[in-house]
């Protein structure tokens, strides 16, 4: 911190930090600056709030040290969306969210549970704002056109938020997503510079539609008659709610013909608009959504792979890695349930460990630091063996009672991580 920090009092000048060389830092010891920067800032912008309020001579509320969202799971992306916009001073504070109805306290898990459920819902197909291709099993920005891109906005700031409160988000973007995201990496000052542009390959185009990039890898390579053969012009086509419309790569490029001296302008031409033109106000609204929580020189510091790794984590488990690094409280590694219990784990398929891990720590992705940084606990749960496994998410812990055989936990445990939506008190 030491190092950022005279990075960041005196920028390009001839004093030596290794921030200026970020390639040196390990993804580790940027996301340790990344957490420390963002609570500093939340210590610093809730201070000024109780400044704020005592000077108005008001009493100080606990509450307003907080960005409190408080939602219905039946309502979860509208009532989302309101208290984002009404809240948008706050959200440099330490999130909290509450759902109505339930009796449940956030120390972290809820929030984990609320960062999930509105990922599922604002991704689902249904909705319109995300395209799910199949080929590269990414989601990419619907170039439909529409009145309003706050949706957007939310999700970029739900990135933010996951970034800014070091929470995994389970979205599967290309890294090309994240290559847009820091072009540039702070907001210009100037509000009519372009943002999100960056300059793509077919390379780029491959990662999101892999047969479409092939296509015109094909069409760069051919050896016979481009114009003839292919009968193309400067002009793309594209489906929007059952019509097709048509777009001109360049002025009057409906009248221009692909031809091989002009196929590598129109590729690049055709990327650039299926990248970056066709979904301009879409992706520009995700990115003022992102930097209006993440805003921090400390972006400056991250490759673009470097970032993803930050949102979403790592997708692979390492189950013997959370064997070795586990805690317990009222049992000891070599207790007959604990055996069990390892025993059962390490032969569950991906999808039931996946679940596990969702169960018991709100996400089912790997922190930067890797299974060790879980601080995973197992405690004992001194009830009947009839009950079934509880978990504190807010604490990455799970209460297993003292089951006496190995087919009897795991029913109880198969039937417990794969019901738990929802939030209670004991």
């Amino acid at each position: 911190m030491e190092e950022y920090h005279t990075w960041q009092s005196f920028g390009n000048s001839h004093r030596f930090s290794f921030c200026q060389y970020p390639f040196v830092i390990s993804i580790a010891a940027k996301k340790i600056i990344i957490q420390r920067d963002s609570e500093q800032q939340m210590i610093s912008i809730a201070r000024q709030s109780l400044v704020d309020k005592v000077s108005r001579r008001q009493r100080p509320d606990m509450n307003m040290l907080f960005l409190n969202m408080k939602v219905r799971r039946t309502h979860l992306v509208s009532d989302s969306l309101d208290e984002l916009t009404r809240k948008r001073a706050d959200l440099k504070k330490k999130l909290k969210v509450t759902f109505v109805g339930e009796a449940g306290l956030d120390m972290g898990g809820l929030t984990k549970e609320w960062f999930l459920l509105l990922i599922r819902q604002i991704f689902h197909p249904d909705y319109g704002m995300f395209t799910y291709h199949k080929d590269s099993h990414c989601h990419w920005f619907s170039s439909f056109k529409c009145d309003n891109y706050s949706e957007f906005r939310l999700v970029g700031i739900l990135m933010g938020l996951a970034v800014y409160n070091s929470i995994t988000l389970d979205i599967r973007f290309p890294p090309c997503c994240y290559k847009k995201l820091l072009s540039p990496p702070i907001i210009p000052s100037d509000q009519n510079t372009p943002v999100g542009i960056c300059s793509v390959t077919t390379d780029d185009l491959c990662q999101i539609m892999p047969e479409l990039a092939h296509g015109l890898s094909e069409l760069l390579s051919y050896e016979g008659n481009v114009e003839e053969d292919f009968y193309s012009t400067f002009q793309v086509f594209q489906e929007e709610f059952g019509i097709i419309k048509s777009y001109n790569l360049k002025p009057g490029g409906d009248k221009i013909p692909v031809t091989n001296q002009n196929r590598k302008e129109y590729v690049q031409l055709y990327v650039d608009f299926l990248l970056n033109k066709s979904i301009y106000k879409q992706f520009a609204a995700f990115y003022y959504g992102f930097h209006s929580v993440c805003a921090s020189n400390a972006l400056m510091l991250l490759r673009p792979e470097e970032v993803e790794i930050l949102v979403c984590g790592s997708p692979e488990l390492d189950m013997h890695a959370l064997q070795r690094s586990t805690q317990y409280d009222g049992y000891a590694k070599t207790d007959l349930t604990i055996r069990y219990f390892w025993d059962v784990v390490l032969g569950f398929p991906l999808d039931l460990q996946k679940k596990l891990l969702h169960f018991t720590t709100g996400s089912d992705r790997v922190p930067v630091g890797g299974m060790a940084d879980l601080n995973f606990k197992i405690s004992k749960n001194e009830t009947s063996t009839n009950w079934l496994p509880v978990a504190h998410t807010c604490f990455n812990q799970l209460c297993l009672p003292p089951y006496k055989s190995k087919k009897d936990l795991k029913q109880k445990l198969i039937i417990g991580i794969s019901n738990s939506e929802g939030f209670g008190l004991e």
